[in-house]
């Protein structure tokens, strides 16, 4: 008979319930797709970190974020719209803090099944910021956010569009920022990019879901929610997710004793890890769907390079 201390039965969690592996993921869709050259994800050994240069409660903060702002001219761009690759962007932007921006994720690859699309907190958290200004936990915040395009090439990401987005933030007396990417390209760009402002003496968090991403690439901070893509800053219509998230990011940016440093939120998007199993899951998929989303995917990158030689001429 066992003791009181010998544990009688093991219980565990599912095996799929961990962070989702983005970057085995998105290899495994396309090549199931049919490409047979899979994308090279940025990696380092080195990371740039600037330790806070003062206090939270005397630093100016940024936002900057992946989406894009609402065209209403390039289709559908709310709650349930498809993969939408006319409304994206290939320059840089920076747009007031004042105000509610209307910022739209249809133009990049979130999980369409399972994140919110209606409560744009979920991927530009401008009310937690606020509210952690208006407590003076921040000092202030720039007045303006940021646009980072997403952008598959890693040398543009590194040398045109990290560098204009430093010079923004220069010129706003930005102290501290808080990067929120959403699809699995955008987490590589805005880990470039955190990269490169701390090289600039900009201390970063990046509020990410796909860890995997951010961690190969290699940044300085980063708060990982297990929340799927597009939602990393919260959960939808949820203000107390959106206020503990915000604070966790904000905390590591105090406390991280070095690069490399991850925190994981204490929330969790629901009891069921179900919806792990679901995002480019090229198992999960009949012949019909698979044929279907290639062609999807083609004339979605003829639509991106038509925008993409109109806007940068490249």
């Amino acid at each position: 008979m066992p003791s009181p201390s010998t544990p009688t039965e093991l219980i565990f969690a599912p095996e799929h319930d961990q962070p989702v592996r983005y970057m085995l993921r998105t290899r495994s869709y396309y090549l199931g797709l049919g490409y047979d050259n899979p994308y090279v994800w940025a990696h380092y050994t080195d990371v740039p970190f600037t330790p806070l240069k003062k206090p939270l409660s005397a630093s100016r903060l940024a936002l900057i974020t992946t989406a894009a702002p609402y065209q209403a001219d390039k289709g559908p761009q709310g709650p349930g719209a498809p993969y939408n690759a006319s409304a994206k962007f290939y320059e840089p932007y920076a747009d007031s803090m004042n105000g509610t921006p209307d910022l739209r994720i249809a133009h990049v690859g979130i999980d369409r099944q399972h994140a919110n699309m209606s409560d744009s907190q979920c991927w530009f958290p401008q009310e937690a910021a606020r509210a952690a200004q208006q407590s003076g936990r921040i000092g202030s915040l720039s007045p303006r956010f940021y646009g980072l395009p997403t952008n598959r090439s890693q040398r543009h990401t590194v040398e045109v569009d990290a560098p204009a987005i430093i010079a923004m933030c220069q010129a706003d007396g930005v102290d501290v920022a808080v990067l929120i990417p959403n699809c699995p390209i955008c987490h590589q760009c805005q880990s470039l990019l955190a990269r490169a402002l701390e090289a600039a003496g900009i201390s970063t968090v990046v509020m990410a879901s796909a860890k995997d991403i951010v961690e190969y690439c290699g940044v300085p901070r980063l708060l990982f929610s297990d929340f799927p893509l597009g939602n990393a800053a919260a959960r939808p219509h949820d203000p107390e997710s959106r206020a503990i998230n915000f604070e966790w990011a904000l905390r590591v940016l105090e406390s991280a004793p070095g690069p490399r440093t991850t925190m994981q939120s204490p929330l969790i998007w629901s009891e069921d890890p179900a919806w792990k199993l679901d995002y480019s899951n090229i198992e999960r998929l009949s012949a019909e769907e698979v044929a279907r989303l290639k062609e999807e995917a083609e004339r979605a990158r003829e639509t991106a390079k038509a925008l993409r030689l109109k806007t940068v001429g490249k």
